[in-house]
């Protein structure tokens, strides 16, 4: 998502994004968001590709609004999409706001048929042990993890089980 000011030009998400977080307009954007990923899907299927899911990326605002399974439904329901193509992705430090709400808010989204995807696992303070509450179907590992797997012994993994 980009925002093309008359004034400024082209700002990228990293400027905008976080004051539409604050003021709350991330959830009508988000909704949009949505909605044209959506239609932009069943468009290209339209036009003779073959079935290819799209990701969306949620923010806290969105996560936590009363509103995000209708405006789940209504962008599935309204572009004709299978749920099945749909993957939202959350940030592990998103589920960590309230893990009783966000597991409660994720069955639900399951139940619907949409994917899952944790993005930028490892960059918070959550542990393996809080995925298992969670219905994730993908969990991005954080580049900072594996950015050096090939160049830096002490970021490989041991070549058996039980090594050290």
């Amino acid at each position: 998502l980009r925002w093309n000011s008359a004034e400024l030009g082209a700002i990228g998400p990293a400027r905008f994004i976080p004051v539409a977080e604050q003021s709350g307009l991330i959830v009508p954007i988000g909704r949009w968001v949505l909605q044209q990923a959506c239609a932009q899907n069943m468009a290209w299927r339209r036009q003779g590709f073959a079935p290819i899911g799209v990701s969306v990326n949620l923010s806290v605002r969105q996560l936590m609004h009363d509103g995000l399974l209708d405006d789940i439904g209504a962008a599935l329901s309204s572009a004709g999409m299978e749920p099945s193509l749909l993957e939202l992705e959350i940030t592990e430090g998103m589920m960590m706001h309230d893990i009783e709400r966000a597991a409660q808010l994720l069955q639900a989204i399951k139940r619907m048929g949409v994917r899952i995807a944790i993005d930028d696992f490892g960059t918070g303070y959550s542990s393996l042990a809080h995925l298992k509450r969670f219905p994730v179907d993908v969990i991005k590992i954080d580049r900072s993890f594996v950015r050096d797997i090939t160049t830096d012994p002490a970021d490989r993994l041991p070549a058996a089980v039980g090594e050290r």
